[in-house]
């Protein structure tokens, strides 16, 4: 192995603050189709619902939006 294959690649140290880290998730969000926006939500939605606390207590009602 060379060391040009062992060098790892520079890292971005702007996407390593708050501000970076969401300027480069509303730019990857930005280049998504409608069709994957949707299925990102509601695939975001489905993970919600699981996660929550009420979706574990028996008995309890999740009211529809």
């Amino acid at each position: 192995m060379s060391t040009d294959e062992l060098q790892t690649p520079e890292i971005d140290w702007n996407l390593t603050t708050w501000e970076g880290a969401r300027r480069e998730q509303m730019r990857r969000w930005g280049q998504l189709s409608l069709a994957e926006m949707i299925l990102a939500l509601e695939e975001m939605q489905e993970i919600a619902e699981k996660l929550s606390p009420t979706a574990h207590s028996p008995g309890t009602k999740v009211p529809k939006a």
